[in-house]
């Protein structure tokens, strides 16, 4: 199927003739169009630019000037601005002609490099849900791999798109899991960058944008024009290699982390999955070690109160009609904050630093920890999270908050499948700065483990 291909597949395909981008868009449109009526995947399409971008791809691949990604199809997130798009964040409470008026950094970088970014991906209210649940869509992402559940979120669509065979590449953010709990309930390869090495804007404490694809390779060929300096995000990191580096696996120091010291249990066919996968990497020369959770609940507790304030801010300013559009569970997520005092407020934001010196602690003796993505597998599409309790909205991301708090990169890659046949997330996280050693020992596992099921590209 061409719709299924992969991005480096695409670019050799058409540097031999064998493909041109008109007929690779053509798919990837057919095929979206075919699967969306179940998968709710995309906010918007935009055919017409889509195709003339194509074209301007092939002729530029015919007179031998083609760009690192010319013609490979991208989605965006709703939440990365483009000119003129529009850009209501996953809500009703935002105005139905809302455009944006910048290009984001992430955005700009696909844009020159000739991926055709030809639709826009579903997300919940203001991004602050692991689902696609929002007031904005009539209904939810689904999960490709079972229709009844969630992708995960809050890069919803990007994910449901990826695992679907809507071409290639998807961008997505990630402020406490958004990349990687879809990419682990979804199969795929999901990395939340080291802070800075995909500069963004707007940009806050632990945000990122990073790739969802099928594979390894393709995430570090779009990280490859991601890491392109902006100055305008006064975050951004040095330039530096994000190729995948060699690894000299013996005496490789793997720290595995089965309890996150707060949130819900793991789930057996979880850790099995995890701890199979560790052996694997044993069996490969790796030295592997327990390592003891370095999380507290104070840590969530107090990030979580910063996070409803913030977003309180944002709702309280808005008008009374308008700020009943918003979707009810986070309306209620938000209420506390209304009587939250200075003291609150900054003892939650100081968890955030507390977060970080405790991972970067704790992850110090190792080269790379393995852990769940999250405790358990996909959940009904109808639930804002796991226990859909606005009192206990985080329990699910207990394994992927502590590393956009301590700023280093981390992966998600498929580990495995439930009895019932749902995707399994291993997280991949390494020292700060270190995107190419995760990027190489995601490679090295996807050439350890077991041999994987085919995409969910057809309709059940």
């Amino acid at each position: 199927m061409i719709a299924g291909l992969g991005a480096a597949e695409l670019l050799d395909a058409f540097r031999s003739r064998e493909l041109s981008p008109v007929e690779v868009m053509q798919a990837v449109l057919a095929h979206a169009d075919a699967r969306e009526g179940e998968l709710h995947a995309l906010s918007a399409v935009d055919a017409e630019g889509a195709m003339a971008a194509a074209r301007a791809s092939e002729a530029r691949w015919r007179n031998g000037s083609a760009l690192m990604l010319d013609g490979v199809p991208v989605t965006l997130k709703e939440n990365i601005a483009v000119p003129g798009a529009s850009y209501r964040l996953g809500t009703a409470a935002t105005a139905n002609d809302a455009r944006a008026d910048f290009e984001a950094p992430p955005a700009a970088r696909l844009r020159e490099a000739g991926a055709i970014a030809w639709a826009r991906t579903t997300m919940p209210d203001y991004g602050m849900l692991s689902s696609g649940l929002s007031s904005l869509y009539a209904e939810p992402a689904r999960n490709p791999w079972d229709t009844a559940l969630t992708p995960g979120g809050s890069s919803a669509g990007a994910a449901a798109a990826a695992a679907a065979g809507y071409g290639p590449l998807h961008l997505g953010t990630d402020i406490g899991g958004s990349i990687r709990l879809p990419a682990g309930w979804c199969g795929l390869v999901g990395l939340k960058p080291s802070h800075g090495r995909v500069p963004i804007k707007p940009g806050y404490a632990g945000r990122v944008a990073g790739p969802l694809t099928r594979t390894v390779a393709d995430s570090a060929l779009m990280l490859a024009v991601l890491a392109q300096p902006d100055a305008r995000d006064p975050t951004q990191l040095p330039p530096q290699s994000v190729r995948p580096r060699a690894l000299a696996l013996r005496g490789l120091r793997i720290g595995l982390m089965l309890d996150a010291g707060w949130g819900e249990a793991v789930e057996r066919e979880v850790q099995a999955a995890v701890i199979a996968a560790a052996r694997t990497f044993e069996q490969a020369g790796v030295i592997v070690e327990p390592l003891a959770p370095f999380t507290t609940r104070e840590m969530a507790d107090g990030i979580d109160a910063f996070w409803r304030m913030r977003s309180w801010l944002d709702i309280s300013a808005l008008s009374p009609e308008k700020r009943a559009e918003v979707l009810p569970y986070i309306l209620d997520w938000v209420a506390p904050a209304a009587g939250y005092d200075g003291g609150t407020v900054f003892r939650g934001y100081s968890q955030m630093q507390a977060l970080r010196e405790a991972a970067n602690a704790a992850c110090e003796p190792f080269d790379f920890v393995l852990s769940p993505v999250s405790a358990m597998p996909a959940y009904p599409a109808h639930l804002a999270s796991p226990l859909h309790d606005p009192a206990r909205p985080f329990e699910h991301i207990a394994f992927t908050l502590p590393f956009n708090m301590s700023e280093q990169p981390a992966l998600s890659i498929n580990a495995g499948f439930t009895a019932a046949g749902l995707p399994i997330g291993l997280q991949i996280a390494g020292r700060r700065f270190d995107d190419a050693g995760v990027l190489a020992l995601g490679a090295l596992w996807e050439q350890l483990r077991p041999a994987q099921r085919a995409w969910p590209f057809a309709a059940a």
